[in-house]
This record gives C-alpha cells, sequence and structure tokens, in this order.
C-alpha cells in the first residue's frame, strides 16, 4: 500500500482522536496548578474550556481573550484562543495565536500541539508550503504524532500534484505571449526644410525633361529612316 492509499485509510481513523482530518486537536490544555498562573488567568481559561466543552465557541474566545490580555505571554490561553478562533473559522486569527503559544511555551507538549494545530489553520488559508513546515516542527518534537505525520505526506503529495500544473499554465502564458502579433515600428521620418524641397522638386523636374527630349530625338531619328528593301 502507498502513502496516499494509506493516507486516505486513515482519515477514517484520524477522525476518533481529533474529531476529523484536518482539523486542530480537540481538546484545550486545562489551566496548570495555581502556582503556575495567576488566580485570575485561571479561572478565565477554566471558564473559556467550561464555554468550549458546551460548544459556546463566542463566550469561550472571550473568556481565552481576557485571559491573554492579562498574561499575553501564558502559552495555554493563547493555544486554547486559537482553537476558539478556529472554530469560528477565524483561521487567520488562529494562527497568530498558536504562533504566541509555540513562542511562549515552556512545555513540549503545548508547543508540540501548537505546531500542529497552527498547520491545519494554515491549511485552511490554502498556505500549503507554510503548513508543511508546521507539520515539520511537530514532528521534530513528537515523532510519534501520526496525525502530524499524515498530514503532512497528504500536504506533500497535493503540492507534487499541483506543480505540474502550474509549470503547464506558465508554459502555456509563455506561449500565448510570443503568439501575440508584435507592433510594427514607425519608420523615422526625414525632416527636410523648404530649400530642401524645392532643390529635389527642381531636381526631379530637370529629369523628366531631359527624359522627354530623348524620346523627341529617338522619334524624329526614326522616322528619317528608309523603308526596308525586300
Amino acid at each position: 500500500m502507498n502513502n496516499e492509499q494509506r493516507i486516505m485509510n486513515n482519515t477514517k481513523t484520524s477522525s476518533r482522536s481529533r474529531i476529523f482530518y484536518w482539523l486542530p486537536v480537540a481538546f484545550c490544555f486545562l489551566a496548570g496548578p495555581l502556582k503556575l498562573f495567576a488566580q485570575k488567568e485561571n479561572v478565565l481559561i477554566n471558564k473559556g474550556n467550561q464555554y468550549y466543552k458546551q460548544k459556546k465557541f463566542d463566550q469561550s474566545q472571550q473568556a481565552y481573550q481576557q485571559a491573554v490580555s492579562d498574561a499575553p505571554e501564558n502559552a495555554t490561553a493563547n493555544y486554547n484562543l486559537g482553537n476558539a478562533q478556529f472554530r469560528k473559522n477565524g483561521f487567520e486569527e488562529a494562527s497568530k495565536s498558536y504562533d504566541n503559544s509555540v513562542d511562549h511555551a515552556d512545555d513540549k507538549t503545548v508547543k508540540e500541539k501548537g505546531f500542529y494545530n497552527k498547520g491545519v489553520a494554515l491549511i485552511k488559508q490554502q498556505k500549503t508550503d507554510q503548513s508543511i513546515e508546521a507539520w515539520k516542527n511537530a514532528l521534530k518534537l513528537d515523532p510519534n504524532d501520526e496525525d502530524a505525520r499524515e498530514n503532512l505526506e497528504k500536504a506533500l503529495l497535493e503540492k507534487k500534484a499541483k506543480q505540474p500544473k502550474d509549470q503547464k499554465q506558465n508554459q502555456q502564458q509563455k506561449q500565448n505571449q510570443q503568439q501575440q502579433p508584435q507592433p510594427k515600428q514607425q519608420q523615422p521620418h526625414s525632416k527636410l526644410n523648404k530649400q530642401q524641397v524645392d532643390q529635389l522638386l527642381k531636381a526631379l523636374q530637370q529629369r523628366e525633361n531631359e527624359a522627354q527630349e530623348k524620346m523627341n530625338q529617338n522619334k524624329q531619328h526614326s522616322l528619317s529612316q528608309p523603308d526596308k528593301d525586300w
């Protein structure tokens, strides 16, 4: 079984752990012990998690956003905010939240899941190359993440399939440009002053007179010749 067949077969099983293929991880990280977070941040994150479980994504986003405002470097708050934004189809905003989570995460698991979810948000924006890099980073942190590996393989296959189409379009555009008629170049106009024009006309008239005089002489000469004897 090749990679593409394995990817398509695993699409069905992937949904059990992560909603379904291409979507981010289903769970939100819970707030850690109070000693790791200020109590207000902890309360807001847990509040957002409750709303998230109830699929009240507007309310959960508001709670996480408030937590991020209070503690911008809180990796968990940024990660959960990204999940809520993703659920509302805010893929660009979600990508930024996952970036913030990765940048401030000390926990390897949080960082790895941040890269994974960032890749999913990017693929939703048709940013294949960037999603590939995100999943590569996720696999560097957790080589056993099968979902990241499958998504990476699928993205690479899609990129490979797209390249011949792009090359064909570029070749067609080049041919069309070559086939387009080229504009004629204007011949430079000679600029003569009035005196030069008069001289040219006189020269032409003189040549015409000389030609006429020569024709008259030939005509007279031919008339003076006797008829041919037989």
